[in-house]
C-alpha cells in the first residue's frame, strides 16, 4: 500500500456526498486508519468542523465541502465549448488533457 511505502500520511480528506453527510461513515473509516495514526476526534466529528482528528493524531483528518454540481458543469461547458477537447456531432467527447477528471460522453447535436 502506498500509504506505507510512503511512512505514513499527513492527513486523510473526506470530500463528496458520503463524505461530506455521513458521521456515521467517517468514523468506520477513520476507526480503519488508526494504523497509520489517524485519531478521530468524535464531537468535532458529529459538529462536521473541517479538521476533525485529535489534536494529538499523527495523520490529520479534515472534511472539505466540494460543490460536484458546479465541477460537471464547469466542465461539460469547457467540453462544449472546445476548451479541452475536441468532437463532431454525433461523437462522442472526452478530455483532450489525463488530468484524471471524470469522463463525460455527450452524443448527438449539441
Amino acid at each position: 500500500m502506498l500509504a506505507a511505502a510512503l511512512g505514513g500520511l499527513d492527513g486523510f480528506v473526506f470530500t463528496g456526498g458520503i463524505g461530506e453527510n455521513s458521521v456515521a461513515m467517517r468514523a468506520r473509516i477513520a476507526e480503519k486508519l488508526a494504523w497509520l495514526g489517524a485519531e478521530l476526534d468524535p464531537a468535532a466529528n458529529a459538529a462536521g468542523h473541517m479538521l476533525m482528528s485529535r489534536p494529538g493524531s499523527r495523520s490529520a483528518l479534515y472534511m472539505l465541502p466540494t460543490d460536484e454540481e458546479l465541477m460537471i458543469a464547469r466542465h461539460t461547458l469547457a467540453l462544449i465549448s472546445g476548451a479541452c477537447g475536441t468532437r463532431s456531432a454525433g461523437s462522442a467527447v472526452a478530455p483532450a488533457r489525463g488530468d484524471g477528471y471524470s469522463a463525460l460522453l455527450l452524443t448527438g447535436e449539441i
